[in-house]
């Protein structure tokens, strides 16, 4: 291969150069939802996320009185940083309680007549043209569908077809935030397939082209395996593919684990995150993890703390491995979520201002801590994701 050292050009870097680009963006910069909250869609109206918050406020007035401290149930901390976290999140479930809504029509809803599911999306999308009039539909929303995996696609489609015309109709145009979860993809081809569906739809309700997007849910080793050998996958879907949810009880259903192994910090649930993280790093398609199937065993304090407790312990190994948005699936999720993803950044978050500003500075951190470039980019970051997710901009870097 010639290379020209003079003039500094070596044969074919330009090319590669620009599919690099193409290929591997970086993670975006704009704001990621903390969690998802999956609601069937036979239980869902346009006063479900009000509903929910409030639920989920007298849970936290009930069980975890602002003088009670949060130490017993979600761990260790200083009494400043837990009044702070409590505060924020009785704050959260009053404003915004959810971040990111999803109306399911599959596993969470089941088979139904035609007739029957036709009339849930119809109500679907009166009750999201609803809250969109009221300025409560969360920053995301959307349904997920049935799987192509079924063998009814058409099943599918016309739920998804059905909805988003009702939306358009009722609202005068679809509101922004919307993406559609595709499950259980067993076959490379379905998503293809399913994106060349979203291009023609968008086409007919009169929609920029690139606005219908799509997640698709890792939950089973095919899906695993064709991600490990598919580089194309995500060029190949021109932009439509949005993120990648983890499933956790069909995944560990499919690898044969009991039932009682059915958990999101089980050794096979992080080698397929990990698949995910390798097979999709670099090309700005989130990462999302799954949920915790489980509810207070009653109203008493004992169990929901028990519950709080459990799911606080998944979101937060999430966070730790670096998947910071994750389902949720009850109410009472709402509390253990927000207080858990909370207590995580506000743990660090000036330690690692701090670092930063030494490293701009050309000085030594403290503590014996020798940061590497790569280091101050990850804290940059973190400090970036703590600031969307915590909605302040707290202590300041240049």
């Amino acid at each position: 291969m010639p290379v020209t050292l003079g003039g500094g050009t070596v044969a074919g870097f330009d090319a590669a150069y620009a599919e690099q680009a193409e290929r591997y963006p970086g993670p975006t910069a704009a704001w990621q939802p903390v969690h998802t909250v999956y609601v069937p869609a036979d239980r869902f109206d346009a006063h479900t996320v009000r509903t929910w918050g409030d639920t989920a406020l007298a849970s936290l007035e009930r069980h975890l009185p602002e003088d009670s401290g949060l130490s017993p149930v979600f761990g260790p901390m200083p009494r400043d940083l837990a009044l702070d976290v409590r505060r924020r999140v009785a704050r959260k479930l009053a404003e915004e309680p959810v971040e990111d809504l999803r109306i399911d029509f599959e596993d969470g809803y089941g088979a139904r007549p035609g007739a029957e599911e036709d009339a849930h999306a119809a109500g679907a999308a009166e009750a999201v043209a609803a809250m969109h009039a009221a300025g409560t539909l969360p920053r995301r929303w959307g349904l997920r569908v049935k799987s192509f995996a079924d063998g009814d696609p058409a099943r599918s489609l016309r739920t998804l077809d059905g909805f988003l015309t009702g939306v358009v109709d009722r609202a005068g145009k679809l509101p922004g935030g919307f993406t559609v979860t595709f499950p259980k993809v067993l076959m490379e081809a379905y998503l293809g397939q399913f994106a060349a569906c979203l291009a023609s739809l968008e086409e007919t309700l009169g929609q920029a082209a690139g606005t219908l997007r799509f997640e698709m849910q890792v939950e089973a080793p095919q899906t695993v395996m064709f991600l490990m050998r598919s580089p194309d996958l995500v060029p190949s879907l021109r932009g439509r593919l949005a993120a990648a949810h983890f499933g956790v009880f069909d995944y560990t259903a499919a690898c044969g684990l009991p039932p009682a192994e059915q958990r999101l910090d089980h050794p096979v649930c992080d080698h397929a995150r990990e698949i995910m993280r390798v097979a999709l790093a670099g090309t700005g398609v989130e990462l999302s993890d799954g949920s915790l199937a489980a509810s207070p065993a009653s109203d008493s304090t004992g169990d929901v703390h028990e519950l709080w407790r459990a799911h606080s312990s998944m979101v937060r190994h999430s966070l730790r491995n670096g998947f910071y948005q994750g389902w949720d699936m009850h109410p009472s999720h709402l509390v253990s979520r927000y207080a858990t993803v909370y207590a995580f950044h506000l743990a660090t978050r000036e330690a690692y201002a701090g670092r930063v500003r030494a490293w701009e500075a050309r000085r030594d951190a403290g503590g014996g801590v020798m940061d590497e470039p790569a280091t101050i980019k990850t804290l940059t970051a973190a400090l970036h994701r703590a600031t969307l997710a915590l909605g302040d901009p707290g202590p300041e870097v240049s």
